[in-house]
């Protein structure tokens, strides 16, 4: 990498999941709307054929309306060439199909147990680590053998599990996690603001908010805008919209039924614990006990949010592999749209061309006081020339002090037991999660089951 003109050239990036027909796709239509950096995104997946197919998607876009920045693409046929001096890492991969997450979502229905996401917490999401776990070390293990210094982005799910994979593996790593939920919540009090304020036009990133937590899991414990606090203003949206819940209009394109939330369920824990959740309806209701908005379908219904069927995202990738066929072929051409998302711009502050304060998911150096130490949270840290550093976030206030502590604790155990490959202690983090509330014996028919229908990805547990 160098600087020629104020501009960074010749930056490499190793995308894990390089064959990804979504996120991928995403990230470099980012990279193409930004003119002061360019260089080579190296592609690696075990679907080969996929990575090979988004080079040719990748080096088309040079030719698309509003490209600002020219990027090579390379499909890597392996790890090592793919991490070799890479400058930066992104790592965005399907820890197994949608056949094993079939199994981790929809198994425990047979128990009662719902669940609306299933990556993240929950009977789901802990299978779906133990699956992942792994593959981490994996990729920390080379990250430390071929580019030791890289920045490392994580976008998969679970995200606090796998970052902290990283860092167990290599502790000296660089690496951050991102999620965009907090992203939502900004947008509502933007919303909150026109309504009850009549203050119009605000952007999500003038909402400037304190951010504690664990991810999926995540609230502000300040929100402001200019000199408003936000807290009152939000109060008065929340009891407008306590019974109703509020509907904002979405794309049709990527949200449809099994994505809507009413925002009943963060609304309901605000009012109950006077802290913003700050995450979706569909993440926040898992990591409560399941009675509470997951109970059953009927339950889920009148809480305004939805259970995501497996079959839909099969569905989904069906169509959007249709869709990667049509761009590489050139029926369809690439057209570029910037995502929302912040990858790209955390790039630019590492590289030096800005300063960025944003939500990111990084081990706890202190920022969050009564969490332990080491332990991934979601703060706001500020990302600056090669550097990146927690923003303190203070206490998790009491209110809501137990919910986040046992859903830390459980992480903590699943990351623990999962490297030491110890079933048992996964099994009793496992019942311990707050979702699996069913009799003991019940619990352990349910994990051999979901164990047994995913062991094709577990050999070396056993």
């Amino acid at each position: 990498m160098k600087y020629v003109d104020n501009k960074a050239e010749d930056i490499k990036i190793a995308y894990i999941g390089g064959g990804s027909r979504g996120w991928a796709w995403g990230f470099m239509s980012d990279l193409a709307s930004v003119d002061d950096m360019c260089g080579t995104v190296y592609l690696y997946d075990i679907d080969m054929e996929a990575a090979k197919k988004n080079e040719v998607i990748g080096n088309s876009i040079k030719n698309a309306d509003g490209c600002k920045s020219i990027w090579q693409y390379k499909a890597a046929d392996n790890i090592a060439d793919a991490l070799t001096k890479a400058d930066f890492v992104v790592i965005s991969i399907l820890p197994g199909t949608f056949d094993e997450m079939e199994s981790d979502v929809h198994l425990p229905e047979k128990y009662g147990i719902y669940q609306s996401v299933g990556d993240t917490s929950g009977a789901g999401g802990i299978v779906r680590a133990l699956r992942t776990i792994p593959m981490f070390e994996e990729i920390a293990e080379n990250i430390k053998k071929y580019c030791p210094q890289a920045w490392v982005i994580n976008y998969t799910n679970p995200m606090t599990m796998c970052v902290r994979t990283l860092y167990k593996v290599f502790p000296e790593i660089k690496a951050f996690g991102c999620c965009h939920e907090v992203f939502g919540t900004q947008k509502l009090l933007v919303t909150a603001l026109d309504e009850i304020c009549g203050i119009k036009n605000v952007k999500r990133e003038e909402i400037k908010v304190n951010v504690v937590g664990v991810n999926h899991f995540t609230w502000m414990t300040k929100a402001q805008y200019r000199d408003i606090d936000l807290f009152p203003v939000y109060r008065k949206f929340a009891e407008k919209y306590k019974d109703t819940g509020y509907i904002r209009e979405v794309d049709e394109n990527w949200m449809n039924r099994f994505f809507k939330g009413s925002e009943k369920v963060k609304i309901d824990l605000f009012l109950r614990y006077g802290v913003i959740a700050a995450a979706g309806d569909r993440h926040l209701a898992e990591f409560c006990t399941g009675d509470w908005y997951l109970k059953d379908k009927d339950t889920v219904e009148d809480w305004g949010f939805a259970l995501t069927p497996v079959s839909w995202r099969k569905e989904d990738l069906q169509r959007r592999l249709e869709r990667s066929e049509r761009l590489y072929t050139g029926e369809e051409k690439f057209e570029l749209k910037e995502t929302g998302e912040e990858g790209v711009q955390q790039i630019r502050a590492l590289l030096g061309f800005s300063e960025l304060v944003t939500n990111v998911n990084i081990p706890n150096q202190g920022q969050i006081p009564n969490l332990p130490i080491g332990a991934v949270v979601e703060t706001n840290a500020c990302f600056r020339a090669d550097s990146l550093n927690p923003v303190f976030a203070g206490n998790i206030p009491k209110s809501i002090y137990s919910l986040v502590s046992h859903v830390c604790g459980v992480q903590e155990r699943v990351v623990e037991a999962a490297i030491k490959r110890d079933m048992e202690s996964v099994f009793n983090a496992f019942v311990s999660d707050l979702n699996v509330n069913i009799p003991l014996s019940k619990a352990r028919e349910l994990f051999d089951s979901m164990i047994a229908k995913t062991k094709s990805y577990l050999s070396m547990y056993f």
